[in-house]
Protein backbone atom coordinates (compact mmCIF):
# COMPACT_ATOMS: atom_id res chain seq x y z
CA UNK A 1 0.00 0.00 0.00
CA UNK A 2 2.87 2.34 0.81
CA UNK A 3 4.37 1.93 -2.69
CA UNK A 4 1.00 2.63 -4.30
CA UNK A 5 0.55 5.71 -2.14
CA UNK A 6 3.97 7.01 -3.13
CA UNK A 7 3.15 6.51 -6.82
CA UNK A 8 -0.12 8.41 -6.43
CA UNK A 9 1.77 11.26 -4.78
CA UNK A 10 4.40 11.28 -7.54
CA UNK A 11 1.75 11.52 -10.23
CA UNK A 12 0.28 14.72 -8.78
CA UNK A 13 3.18 16.33 -6.92
CA UNK A 14 4.74 17.81 -10.06
CA UNK A 15 1.91 20.32 -10.37
CA UNK A 16 3.42 23.16 -8.39
CA UNK A 17 2.21 26.75 -8.89
CA UNK A 18 5.18 27.36 -11.20
CA UNK A 19 4.39 24.32 -13.34
CA UNK A 20 0.71 25.23 -13.52
CA UNK A 21 1.65 28.73 -14.64
CA UNK A 22 3.28 27.23 -17.77
CA UNK A 23 0.97 24.21 -18.18
CA UNK A 24 -1.42 25.63 -20.75
CA UNK A 25 1.41 26.82 -22.96
CA UNK A 26 3.63 23.72 -22.69
CA UNK A 27 1.08 20.89 -22.52
CA UNK A 28 -1.98 22.28 -24.25
CA UNK A 29 -0.06 24.46 -26.69
CA UNK A 30 3.03 22.42 -27.59
CA UNK A 31 2.89 18.83 -26.34
CA UNK A 32 -0.64 18.18 -27.56
CA UNK A 33 0.17 19.39 -31.04
CA UNK A 34 3.76 18.24 -31.51
CA UNK A 35 4.08 15.09 -29.38
CA UNK A 36 0.72 13.62 -28.42
CA UNK A 37 -0.81 14.71 -31.78
CA UNK A 38 -4.20 15.41 -30.26
CA UNK A 39 -5.25 19.00 -30.68
CA UNK A 40 -6.49 20.94 -27.71
CA UNK A 41 -9.44 21.91 -29.91
CA UNK A 42 -10.49 18.24 -30.01
CA UNK A 43 -10.44 18.13 -26.21
CA UNK A 44 -12.46 21.33 -25.99
CA UNK A 45 -15.07 19.82 -28.30
CA UNK A 46 -15.16 16.75 -26.05
CA UNK A 47 -16.11 19.01 -23.17
CA UNK A 48 -18.61 20.95 -25.25
CA UNK A 49 -20.43 17.72 -26.18
CA UNK A 50 -20.67 16.39 -22.66
CA UNK A 51 -20.79 19.02 -19.93
CA UNK A 52 -24.09 19.51 -18.11
CA UNK A 53 -25.75 21.83 -15.65
CA UNK A 54 -24.33 19.76 -12.76
CA UNK A 55 -20.74 18.77 -13.46
CA UNK A 56 -17.90 17.07 -11.57
CA UNK A 57 -14.36 17.46 -12.88
CA UNK A 58 -11.72 15.04 -11.61
CA UNK A 59 -8.05 15.91 -12.08
CA UNK A 60 -8.70 19.55 -12.84
CA UNK A 61 -5.34 20.85 -14.08
CA UNK A 62 -5.55 24.61 -14.55
CA UNK A 63 -9.28 24.66 -15.21
CA UNK A 64 -8.67 25.50 -18.88
CA UNK A 65 -11.37 23.24 -20.32
CA UNK A 66 -13.94 24.30 -17.75
CA UNK A 67 -13.17 27.93 -18.52
CA UNK A 68 -13.59 27.43 -22.28
CA UNK A 69 -16.50 24.96 -22.28
CA UNK A 70 -19.83 25.75 -23.94
CA UNK A 71 -22.01 25.22 -20.88
CA UNK A 72 -25.69 24.42 -21.53
CA UNK A 73 -26.80 26.82 -18.80
CA UNK A 74 -25.57 30.21 -17.65
CA UNK A 75 -24.76 29.11 -14.11
CA UNK A 76 -23.72 25.44 -13.98
CA UNK A 77 -23.06 23.83 -10.62
CA UNK A 78 -19.42 22.71 -10.86
CA UNK A 79 -17.47 20.61 -8.39
CA UNK A 80 -13.70 20.25 -8.66
CA UNK A 81 -12.03 17.13 -7.26
CA UNK A 82 -8.28 16.69 -7.10
CA UNK A 83 -5.60 15.44 -4.72
CA UNK A 84 -3.40 18.44 -5.50
CA UNK A 85 -4.31 21.62 -3.68
CA UNK A 86 -2.43 23.78 -6.19
CA UNK A 87 -4.61 22.49 -9.02
CA UNK A 88 -7.77 23.05 -7.03
CA UNK A 89 -6.73 26.61 -6.24
CA UNK A 90 -5.75 27.42 -9.83
CA UNK A 91 -8.87 25.92 -11.40
CA UNK A 92 -11.19 27.40 -8.78
CA UNK A 93 -9.69 30.84 -9.32
CA UNK A 94 -9.96 30.53 -13.08
CA UNK A 95 -13.67 29.70 -13.05
CA UNK A 96 -14.57 31.73 -9.97
CA UNK A 97 -17.48 33.23 -11.91
CA UNK A 98 -19.21 29.85 -11.41
CA UNK A 99 -18.42 29.68 -7.68
CA UNK A 100 -17.24 26.05 -7.90
CA UNK A 101 -17.16 23.69 -4.96
CA UNK A 102 -13.76 22.08 -4.31
CA UNK A 103 -12.99 18.67 -2.84
CA UNK A 104 -9.45 17.52 -2.09
CA UNK A 105 -9.56 13.75 -2.37
CA UNK A 106 -7.86 10.72 -3.90
CA UNK A 107 -10.00 9.31 -6.71
CA UNK A 108 -8.44 5.88 -6.09
CA UNK A 109 -10.21 5.80 -2.73
CA UNK A 110 -13.97 5.80 -2.07
CA UNK A 111 -15.45 9.29 -2.33
CA UNK A 112 -17.75 11.19 0.02
CA UNK A 113 -21.47 11.12 -0.67
CA UNK A 114 -22.55 13.98 -2.92
CA UNK A 115 -25.67 14.97 -4.80
CA UNK A 116 -25.66 13.09 -8.14
CA UNK A 117 -23.91 14.69 -11.10
CA UNK A 118 -25.11 14.69 -14.69
CA UNK A 119 -21.62 14.85 -16.18
CA UNK A 120 -18.13 13.87 -15.04
CA UNK A 121 -14.92 14.82 -16.83
CA UNK A 122 -11.59 13.01 -16.44
CA UNK A 123 -9.21 14.73 -18.82
CA UNK A 124 -5.56 13.67 -18.74
CA UNK A 125 -6.05 11.94 -15.40
CA UNK A 126 -5.82 8.19 -15.98
CA UNK A 127 -2.29 8.19 -17.41
CA UNK A 128 -1.09 9.81 -14.16
CA UNK A 129 -2.58 7.12 -11.91
CA UNK A 130 -0.56 4.05 -10.86
CA UNK A 131 -1.22 0.63 -12.32
CA UNK A 132 -2.52 -0.55 -15.67
CA UNK A 133 -6.02 0.28 -16.93
CA UNK A 134 -7.74 -2.71 -15.24
CA UNK A 135 -6.42 -1.55 -11.84
CA UNK A 136 -6.87 2.21 -12.21
CA UNK A 137 -10.40 1.75 -13.58
CA UNK A 138 -11.49 1.52 -9.96
CA UNK A 139 -12.01 5.27 -10.35
CA UNK A 140 -15.15 4.50 -12.35
CA UNK A 141 -16.45 2.35 -9.51
CA UNK A 142 -15.84 5.16 -7.04
CA UNK A 143 -17.70 7.57 -9.30
CA UNK A 144 -20.69 5.28 -9.85
CA UNK A 145 -22.59 6.29 -6.65
CA UNK A 146 -22.27 9.95 -7.67
CA UNK A 147 -23.84 9.58 -11.12
CA UNK A 148 -27.40 10.46 -12.00
CA UNK A 149 -29.12 8.03 -14.39
CA UNK A 150 -27.79 8.61 -17.89
CA UNK A 151 -25.00 10.89 -16.68
CA UNK A 152 -22.21 11.52 -19.17
CA UNK A 153 -18.76 10.19 -18.25
CA UNK A 154 -15.99 11.41 -20.52
CA UNK A 155 -12.32 12.21 -20.71
CA UNK A 156 -9.01 11.64 -22.43
CA UNK A 157 -5.86 9.76 -21.56
CA UNK A 158 -2.49 9.16 -23.22
CA UNK A 159 -2.08 5.49 -24.06
CA UNK A 160 0.58 3.21 -25.50
CA UNK A 161 0.14 -0.27 -26.99
CA UNK A 162 -0.37 -0.53 -30.74
CA UNK A 163 -0.97 3.15 -31.43
CA UNK A 164 1.46 5.02 -33.66
CA UNK A 165 3.78 7.43 -31.86
CA UNK A 166 6.95 9.30 -32.73
CA UNK A 167 10.33 8.63 -31.15
CA UNK A 168 10.25 11.96 -29.26
CA UNK A 169 6.78 11.15 -27.91
CA UNK A 170 7.93 7.72 -26.75
CA UNK A 171 11.06 9.18 -25.20
CA UNK A 172 9.06 11.72 -23.22
CA UNK A 173 6.58 9.08 -22.07
CA UNK A 174 9.47 6.89 -20.95
CA UNK A 175 10.97 9.79 -19.01
CA UNK A 176 7.66 10.69 -17.39
CA UNK A 177 7.08 7.06 -16.42
CA UNK A 178 10.56 6.86 -14.91
CA UNK A 179 9.92 9.99 -12.83
CA UNK A 180 6.44 8.80 -11.81
CA UNK A 181 4.66 11.71 -13.51
CA UNK A 182 2.99 9.23 -15.88
CA UNK A 183 2.12 5.62 -15.19
CA UNK A 184 0.91 4.55 -18.62
CA UNK A 185 3.52 2.07 -19.85
CA UNK A 186 0.90 -0.71 -19.80
CA UNK A 187 -2.13 1.43 -20.73
CA UNK A 188 -3.98 0.18 -23.80
CA UNK A 189 -7.00 1.71 -25.50
CA UNK A 190 -8.65 -1.70 -25.78
CA UNK A 191 -8.38 -2.19 -22.00
CA UNK A 192 -9.97 1.21 -21.44
CA UNK A 193 -12.84 0.34 -23.75
CA UNK A 194 -13.37 -2.98 -21.96
CA UNK A 195 -13.39 -1.27 -18.56
CA UNK A 196 -15.93 1.29 -19.73
CA UNK A 197 -18.21 -1.30 -21.34
CA UNK A 198 -18.27 -3.29 -18.10
CA UNK A 199 -19.69 -0.28 -16.27
CA UNK A 200 -21.49 2.02 -18.70
CA UNK A 201 -23.58 2.15 -21.85
CA UNK A 202 -23.22 4.03 -25.16
CA UNK A 203 -19.44 3.77 -24.93
CA UNK A 204 -17.41 5.53 -27.61
CA UNK A 205 -13.62 5.73 -27.92
CA UNK A 206 -11.65 7.59 -30.57
CA UNK A 207 -7.89 7.75 -30.98
CA UNK A 208 -6.21 11.04 -31.79
CA UNK A 209 -2.47 10.52 -32.04
CA UNK A 210 -1.45 8.98 -28.71
CA UNK A 211 -4.63 10.02 -26.93
CA UNK A 212 -7.77 7.98 -26.33
CA UNK A 213 -10.87 10.19 -26.05
CA UNK A 214 -13.77 8.39 -24.39
CA UNK A 215 -17.45 9.06 -23.85
CA UNK A 216 -20.06 6.93 -22.07
CA UNK A 217 -23.32 7.13 -20.14
CA UNK A 218 -24.26 5.83 -16.73
CA UNK A 219 -26.96 3.18 -16.56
Amino acid sequence: MRVASERVEAGQAVYSPAVLWTYDWIVLGLSNRLLWRCSTVALRRLYDRNVSDRHLDVGVGTGYFLDKAAWPVAAPAITLLDLNGNCLAAASRRIRRFAPQTIRADILAPLPALEPFRSVGLCYLLHCLPGAIPEKSVVFDHLAPLLAPGARVFGATIVQGNISRSSPAQALMNLYNKKGIFSNAADRAEDLEAALRQRFRDVSISIRGTVALFEARAQ
